[in-house]
């Protein structure tokens, strides 16, 4: 027989495609996708967990799924505004599937992700429960599973009804991949191998490989373990001898090295990627092979900051929580890849998963483009935040879940330091010395060559009980920037990095003048916001933040100033969902984002991108539509260049240079219609050249696709970017017109969005509003291969047309 019949035999009975669902192991192990086919109920059901019972009449999707964004707005849903005020409750799901034969075989489901208080049943046998949202986990189905060919029916009862338990959005459901996976009775454990490189140099490195094998057969076997190294191209360039290996009816633990000549080191600019392959062999027949992802590198903080590869690297980072925006917390790698590609754009190079684990194909993504994370595991321990969070889970459930953080995420080489918690009330009493030194632990018992930190919000030593555990490797604060300078006094010999800073206000488009008058909204912890804008809105003039946070211009210059900072992660790249500050409700997501919910930038971004790049930037802002006579600011960010020089209608209105700490330059201009136009320049030389001009009334459509050739695999995405422009071409800035989506071909609207915080359309709708003249369409691929053509229309407004293929 051939050896692949019984994998495509596997990939029949479940209903999937080879080429799209599953990734297909030269022997012994089969990982089949097991997203499609799924049913679904909103509402609470106790007989579903029963495998007699009719689900004819429930919904049919395809996972990952997050029932919460499919939802309407609400102010009086239970997980409120800082919830995201979109509806949570009880989901149930449901899927029959068939097997061949599995005699001597052991079949698994693994879960990324399900938000949250899932149980889930096989042939109405409970498998497990599991309370955390964020944490990836496997059930062995075995033996519950009926004899080949009769039906199997999984249930998953998903219970996100306890309301308020998330300080953002947090989306309801199966939100993340699952997988069914078949291996022989002897295989490499979940999770089963750790990777490491002790020793590094330009000519060698040593890759130490751990590989840990499971043997359920009830009997003693002999295998033979062999482990190669491939490169990026798959080819092999080192082996380890085969190891001969005595299994007991239990899990035991095989160590080999490998010696690598001259390695390829992964970097942020250079991300190289190579394999560790697993061979497990009983006699002659190959029983298990196992893929490991390994990327060569040394990631060391000292007393010169942090090192990459032995060069000192300035962390240049962003927040990032879990939703994908109009999308939801429903996973899907296309979008995180545009995120990190927007964010790369800007100069970053590093990313901070607050305050949770991500997704893993997250994590995959950035080993391949070269961003370095910071793993977190909690945004709480005993301490509430909100009534019904974690905290009730956690004296039961901390040590599993950190457990399977590490073993899951170990061997990313994009990790190079792990967080423990997030702003942990425990700082405040003698259990965050205990919990700390307790969490460390188990993070350095599975990887001792990472640093671990925790981010903490006192920076007084006899204040902050975490840091009194003398466990943290690096301490890491949020904001506070004012007491920068004084931390190598209080802090004696300690290392430190910023884990959060700015946290300031802006909606894109939109500017307050005077620029340099700065609004603290609200003024305290105490006091309600009084005041702010009546439309819901922020300045873009990055002159808008709360009490405790920052301006992004004050919170750089800090880091700038303050050496003895490894590095920053601002306080966030992108808008997320929910906790929607300084603003009660309509307000319904953030406005701390460098990047609006739909992607687009924000004014300060461009300020990171002149300082964290190297590539020639010059950005001004505001629009130039404005009242007759009114004094104006205006800005350019730039770099690369020794001055900028404005001129309105061919006119100078002066050159202006950047002194040491200033970090843009500005004239107040009294407004007169027309073109600004500015100019950089460097040795006298042109640099850059930006215009913006006064726009009439809108008059046309633009349509622009971020990529137009795209995979047929039902996944894949196009964000189709409207810009409402007048009859010369300029952005009409205040056009707020509906655009409607019209599909044909082989796709849909998956979303739609416009950036501003207090709208309350849908996202799932295939029409938006432009705000501030802009929106956004999401168009997702079907299996089916074509073309697909969208159509963007508005009454009064020429419209516009993007064609895209799918193949």
């Amino acid at each position: 027989m051939p050896r692949f019949l019984p994998f495509l035999l596997l990939l029949l009975l479940l209903g999937t495609r080879p080429a799209a669902d599953a990734k297909p192991r030269p022997a012994g192990r089969v990982v089949a996708e097991f997203n499609k086919g799924w049913k679904f109920l909103l509402g609470d059901e106790a007989q579903a967990k029963e495998a007699a019972f009719n689900d004819a009449s429930w919904r049919q999707l395809t996972l990952p799924h997050d029932w919460s964004i499919e939802g309407k707005f609400d102010e009086k849903n239970p997980a409120k505004p800082e919830g995201g005020g979109l509806p949570t409750g009880i989901g149930w799901y449901r899927k029959t599937f068939t097997l061949p034969a599995t005699k001597d075989k052991r079949v698994y489901i693994e879960f990324d992700g399900v938000y949250q208080h899932s149980d889930v049943w096989v042939n109405g046998h409970l498998l497990g429960h599991r309370p955390n949202g964020y944490i990836s986990f496997r059930y062995d189905l075995t033996p519950h599973l009926r004899p080949a060919g009769q039906p199997n029916v999984l249930a998953v009862r998903v219970d996100n009804s306890a309301q308020p338990n998330s300080r953002w959005y947090s989306g309801s459901g199966i939100y993340r991949n699952v997988r069914l996976v078949t291996t022989n009775a002897v295989a490499v454990d979940h999770w089963g191998t750790f990777v490491t490189t002790p020793q590094i140099s330009a000519a060698a490195a040593t890759v130490a490989v751990q590989t840990q094998l499971r043997n359920t057969t009830g009997t003693t076997q002999q295998v033979t373990l062999e482990t190669v190294l491939l490169d990026a191209q798959g080819k092999e360039v080192t082996r380890d001898l085969p190891t001969t290996v005595q299994l007991h009816d239990s899990v035991t633990t095989v160590p080999q090295k490998l010696h690598l000549s001259n390695p390829h080191l992964w970097s942020v600019t250079q991300p190289y990627l190579y394999r560790v392959k697993t061979t497990v062999r009983r006699g002659k027949k190959v029983v298990d092979t196992y893929e490991t992802p390994l990327g060569v590198r040394t990631a060391v903080f000292g007393p010169q900051g942090f090192l990459l590869n032995g060069q000192v690297l300035r962390i240049q980072g962003v927040n990032q929580h879990h939703d994908l925006g109009a999308l939801g917390a429903a996973f899907n790698v296309r979008a995180a890849e545009r995120q990190l590609e927007i964010l790369r754009a800007m100069g970053c190079n590093a990313i901070r998963m607050s305050h949770n684990p991500p997704a893993p194909e997250l994590l995959d993504l950035c080993d391949r483009m070269g961003f370095l994370v910071m793993d977190e595991a909690f945004d709480m321990w005993q301490k509430k935040k909100n009534g019904k969070d974690y905290h009730l889970d956690f004296p039961q459930w901390h040590r599993r879940d950190l457990e399977d953080l590490v073993l899951r995420d170990r061997n990313h080489p994009s990790i190079f330091i792990w967080s423990i918690g997030n702003e942990i009330r425990e700082q405040f009493d003698s259990t965050g010395t205990r919990l700390a030194k307790e969490l460390t632990g188990i993070v350095k018992r599975l990887d001792s060559t990472r640093p671990v930190t925790s981010a903490l919000t006192e920076q007084e030593p006899d204040k902050n009980f975490i840091s009194q555990a003398g466990v943290l490797d690096v301490l890491s604060f949020n904001y506070k920037h004012a007491e920068y300078p004084k931390l190598p006094q209080r802090f004696p010999g300690q290392i430190f990095l910023a884990t959060e800073t700015a946290a300031a206000f802006e909606t894109r488009g939109h500017y307050d003048l005077p620029s340099d008058s700065v609004r603290v909204w609200p003024l305290d912890g105490k006091t309600k916001l009084t005041t702010g804008n009546p439309d819901f809105t922020a300045s873009s003039y990055d002159n808008a933040r709360p009490y405790w946070g920052a301006t992004h211009e004050a919170a750089w210059g800090a880091l700038k100033q303050n050496p003895h900072l490894t590095g920053t992660f601002v306080w966030s790249g992108f808008d997320y969902l929910g906790e929607p500050l300084p603003y009660p409700w309509p307000a319904r997501s953030s406005y701390f984002g460098v990047i609006d919910l739909a992607g687009f930038p924000k004014d300060a971004y461009y300020l990171y991108q002149s300082e964290w790049t190297t590539q020639p930037v010059l950005h001004l802002l505001p629009h130039w539509n404005w009242r007759p006579g009114q004094t104006v600011d205006v800005w350019a960010y730039y770099n690369q260049a020794d001055e900028v020089e404005l001129f309105l209608n061919g006119k100078s209105l002066g050159t202006k240079e950047k002194v040491p700490n200033d970090l843009h330059v500005l004239w107040r201009v009294p407004y007169a219609p027309g073109t600004l136009q500015a100019v950089s320049r460097k040795a006298g030389q042109t640099v850059l050249t930006r215009t913006i001009s006064t726009a009439g009334p809108a008059a046309k459509i633009e349509l622009t696709a971020d990529r137009t050739k795209l995979q047929a695999d039902g996944k894949d995405l196009s964000f189709l970017t409207v810009r409402v422009l007048d009859a010369a071409g300029n952005l009409v800035p205040d056009a707020a017109n509906l655009v409607k989506f019209a599909v044909s071909g082989p796709g849909s609207v998956a979303g739609v969005d416009n950036g501003y915080q207090a709208s309350l359309e849908p996202f799932k709708a295939d029409s938006r509003k432009a705000y501030n003249g802009m929106c956004l369409a999401i168009i997702q691929t079907t299996e089916k291969g074509g073309t697909i053509t969208i159509q963007a229309t508005a009454e009064g407004l020429a419209p516009a047309t993007v064609t895209l293929t799918s193949r």
